[in-house]
């Protein structure tokens, strides 16, 4: 199998991951200065949301320049480094590519708006107005009108998202041809994939009808019949895909809707030749219930097609942190669900903390969409000044969250989150039930899921309580993992564990919790310890 089957993804959102220079954002120098604890953590490969060159008026997703980096966050050269240390240290690279739109300052849409004879004016999506002002009812994710008027030439625009970000024709093949130029530059660099941003809204109805809406006047992005998920989509991606299979070894991973309905969302895994992993983003919305959680899991698993590989998330950078919705209790107990389910897990950075959402005063907000930033707040690394993610004396774009978690306090203690996110990548290489294995649910009472994971003669029990509850409840086999430590007659409150069936009882969890005790974060430039 390939290496993003086997191993997990770690999402670094650059801004907030490590701040090498001291003016508060984080930037690449400071990832690549914090790769040894990437590698002691035991992740397979990173992604790093866009560094691209940008106004940052939604923080990298509205690019100027696809191939240029901002120099809030380095330089080429940069780039380069980081590669070169990732791939020193056995950690893959995947990059954000955001195909939809462009920052409304792009030299691409300066060209389309100057005319409606210009060249480039088919590169961007203009439509006449009606009667009734924009040229049909879509509505921009971000809220608001999908369009918005152009005085210089009386059209309008379509935008998806923000009206500085605006929607590229995907049906014009100049458009494409220099899409894929952008995939070949980063390819070439040696990147290792890409994460493609919001792939179900690269082609728009033909027609620009009006959504249907419900008795209340509205209508679910996610369920839209016209604005995204038009069949072209797919042969757009077999394009994509085409492009990255050129490079032996690559990786191309799609965020789809959040609630993509499960046959949907399957179908961009193509013949094998669309996306390797259409971000499956359900676990986020499921009500985190034993029953309801089995119930997505079979219906998920079962939903594939043969040559298709599941995914999991349990936190993003567009949505509250994982401990913030599940609740501390259950933090341990995600990070074990997440883990050794069938397919890959894409952690989001600090989640091995159980980092929560930061309260953000109302004159310290950054987001334009209002509401994202408690999510985005700076990594914590020690207890220092600024957590070790800036220099002393330097302010963090967000404010910081609890001092006392952070990556250096953990790293110390064997019952942290930290510890035991790295003892679960440990487990999950060193059984192959848990790297290959097929799911099945397991009888449990309620409040309790559980599933086995079977793989050449390995059979592992996955029992999670999710409950506040100690439940009596006989687990056969050997014990290889709990979230709580030690062994127990009684499933304790909010514990989960990990047993083996059948199979060889290998040693990879004590050796991974032994390494854990002598692990002490590295100094660097932007994080004395």
């Amino acid at each position: 199998m390939t290496w993003w089957k086997h191993g997990a993804i770690y999402h670094i959102y650059p801004r907030s991951f490590a701040d090498s220079d001291g003016d508060g954002v984080g930037d690449l120098p400071g990832i690549t200065a914090r790769l040894d604890y990437l590698s002691w953590l035991g992740v397979e490969a990173i992604w790093l949301s866009p560094f691209y060159r940008s106004p940052q008026r939604d923080f990298g997703y509205d690019i100027t320049d696809h191939t240029e980096v901002d120099p809030l966050f380095g330089t080429l050269a940069d780039v380069d480094r980081l590669l070169a240390e990732a791939h020193r240290r056995g950690l893959r690279v995947i990059l954000d590519f955001v195909p939809n739109h462009t920052s409304i300052d792009h030299r691409w849409f300066a060209a389309s708006r100057a005319s409606a004879d210009d060249p480039k004016r088919d590169w961007y999506i203009w439509r006449d107005p009606t009667d009734n002002g924009p040229p049909n009812n879509w509505r921009a994710v971000t809220g608001g009108p999908a369009w918005t008027l152009d005085p210089r030439t009386g059209q309008y625009y379509l935008h998806s998202f923000l009206p500085e970000q605006p929607d590229l024709n995907w049906r014009h093949p100049g458009v494409r041809q220099a899409m894929h130029r952008v995939m070949r530059f980063w390819l070439d660099r040696g990147v290792d994939g890409f994460r493609i941003d919001m792939v179900d809204y690269l082609l728009k109805d033909e027609h620009f009808r009006d959504e249907p809406l419900d008795r209340h006047g509205r209508y679910e992005p996610a369920l839209a019949r016209h604005q995204l998920n038009q069949p072209g989509t797919l042969d757009l991606l077999r394009e994509l895909r085409a492009v990255t299979d050129a490079y032996p070894g690559r990786v191309l991973i799609g965020e789809v809707e959040y609630r993509l309905p499960l046959p949907r969302l399957s179908g961009y895994y193509g013949q094998d030749d669309m996306l390797h992993l259409p971000i499956n983003f359900w676990l986020l919305f499921t009500p985190w219930q034993a029953h309801d959680l089995q119930t997505l899991v079979t219906a998920y698993d079962r939903a594939l097609p043969g040559h298709a590989w599941p995914n999991w998330v349990l936190g993003s950078h567009d949505i509250s942190r994982m401990a913030t919705r599940l609740g501390p209790g259950q933090v341990r107990v995600a990070l074990m669900l997440l883990f050794t389910l069938r397919g890959t897990p894409v952690l989001y950075y600090g989640d091995e903390l159980g980092m929560t959402d930061v309260p953000i005063p109302p004159h310290q907000a950054r987001d334009p969409w209002e509401g994202r930033d408690p999510a985005r707040t700076p990594m914590p690394w020690t207890s220092a000044p600024n957590a070790g993610f800036s220099p002393p004396g330097a302010r963090p774009w967000l404010p910081l969250g609890d001092p006392s978690v952070n990556v250096a306090a953990q790293a110390s203690d064997p019952g942290s989150p930290l510890r035991l996110t790295r003892a679960l990548l440990a487990l999950r290489r060193g059984h192959a039930a848990l790297r290959d294995g097929s799911y099945e649910p397991a009888p449990a009472p309620d409040g309790v899921l559980a599933y086995r994971r079977s793989h050449a003669g390995e059979d592992v029990l996955i029992t999670l309580n999710l409950t506040d509850a100690a439940l009596d409840l006989p687990i056969p086999g050997t014990p290889l993992l709990s979230t709580h430590g030690g062994t127990s007659p009684v499933l304790r409150p909010h514990e989960g564990r990990v047993t083996l069936l059948s199979g060889p009882a290998g040693s990879v969890h004590n050796e991974a919790m032994g390494r854990a005790r002598s692990f002490s974060p590295k100094a660097s430039a932007c994080s004395p310890v």
